[in-house]
């Protein structure tokens, strides 16, 4: 063979060598594309029946909200821009309903990577016990210290605990009371439902908080949700003249008849100042039953509220849904949705052991759509540094007055007659 032939001959392998390796490049480029779902579904498992349906009903709306803008800005890009897919389930409104939906979830939604909801802690207590068994990671809002406290390796709370939300509330309010009246609380009476967070609240004050602020507990009155009658509480706290009310209600409807009672017996208004721990206090629905006069001054510690720097957000839920103002159910669940994208590019696949992997080792740094902490998740599966929001009704509406890094208006502290 000559010179110019041997040329010929090599030149005409080298070209097919390199389309046979542009082939199999294209090959392995439309392999992974291939790979990569269409769509990767993600769980809400939250009351949209019985008493606890409007908490559910706004979570959903978070949950919808976050999906749509993590979707109109391409998805999850480690997966060639998969689209998040929402899956509701109703977790109903008792324990046993939340356990058989759980186990409706697992069974029938196999190709879930995560979910998030349950609101009520007693519920997510009970949906965390199917969700573990199943190796599905489960993020919650729910404050029950008992829900991480479990050992379990597949929960991950973004909400303080309600002994820790206490331990960051209380003293405050204490201090603002100071402040605003020249003096502290001595008395305090404590009506509350017989729900895990409840409870745990309750816990925490009785056995550190009260005796640390100097508050004396002189009612200490518990029901069983639905409420049927608020009289004999009320009578209660009125025959004790407490300097400061503590009404921890989580079903709207309990929360409507305790405020009727409240403002009937003549201790609204501001005449006994009152606090909660739970957002149901400052849920829309409130306005429905009782006057802006009476819930003015109200304040309630709670783990989350639309805040400083949310408000486009809050502007577009406005517009979307027509809700008044955002609850912590309506951005925590938008910042679930959040939470599982980046988890999900984290873990480059649509596998729930690869994404609860990637929630246990996230450190996404400060938080945005939380108060305080980090984008970051302690051995417990509790979100590092979480803090609190206090929220206080002004004027008809329930605003965030502390801290003030997120504060949209000056706390008072209301004038006991």
């Amino acid at each position: 063979m000559n010179s110019k032939a041997s040329r010929t001959s090599i030149s005409r392998r080298t070209m097919l060598s390199g389309a046979a390796a542009v082939g199999l490049s294209s090959g392995l480029s439309n392999a992974v594309r291939a790979q990569a779902p269409a769509e990767v579904k993600v769980g809400l498992i939250v009351p949209l029946s019985g008493i606890y349906t409007r908490p559910g009903q706004v979570m959903k709306m978070g949950a919808e909200m976050g999906i749509e803008h993590i979707n109109a800005k391409g998805g999850i890009k480690s997966l060639g821009g998969a689209k998040l897919k929402l899956v509701v389930i109703d977790c109903g409104d008792t324990t046993e309903k939340a356990k058989n939906a759980a186990q409706r979830m697992v069974a029938q939604e196999t190709d879930l990577v995560a979910a998030t909801g349950a609101y009520l802690s007693s519920f997510t207590l009970a949906v965390t016990e199917v969700t573990e068994r199943a190796q599905l990671p489960m993020l919650t809002l729910s404050y029950s210290d008992l829900i991480t406290d479990r050992g379990f390796k597949f929960i991950f709370q973004t909400a303080a605990t309600a002994s820790r939300q206490s331990e960051l509330g209380l003293p405050e309010l204490m201090k603002l009371a100071e402040s605003a009246s020249g003096k502290r609380p001595k008395t305090a009476a404590m009506i509350m439902d017989n729900t895990a967070t409840s409870v745990a609240t309750a816990k925490a004050l009785k056995e550190k908080l009260f005796a640390q602020e100097g508050l004396q507990l002189v009612v200490d009155e518990v029901w069983t949700p639905p409420l049927s009658d608020a009289t004999p509480l009320i009578q209660k706290v009125r025959s004790a003249r407490p300097d400061l009310l503590l009404f921890m209600p989580n079903a709207v409807s309990d929360a409507k008849l305790g405020l009727e009672k409240i403002n009937e017996f003549g201790l609204g208004q501001g005449k006994l100042p009152t606090v909660s721990f739970s957002i149901t206090i400052a849920e829309p629905d409130m306005l429905q039953s009782v006057t802006a006069e009476a819930v003015q001054g109200i304040m309630t510690i709670v783990a989350n509220w639309g805040s400083k720097g949310h408000e486009d957000l809050i502007a577009e839920l406005k517009q979307k849904y027509k809700e008044p103002w955002m609850t912590q159910n309506v951005i925590s669940t938008y910042g679930d949705m959040w939470l599982m994208k980046d988890a999900l590019e984290k873990a480059g696949k649509a596998d729930r052991l690869a994404v609860a992997d990637a929630f246990r080792t996230m450190d996404g740094g400060p938080s945005k759509y939380y108060p305080g902490g980090e984008l970051k998740f302690d051995e417990k599966g509790r979100r590092v540094g979480a803090g609190v929001v206090i929220v206080q009704w002004q004027n008809g509406v329930p605003v965030t007055v502390y801290p003030s890094s997120l504060a949209l208006a000056q706390p008072f502290w209301p004038k006991k007659a």
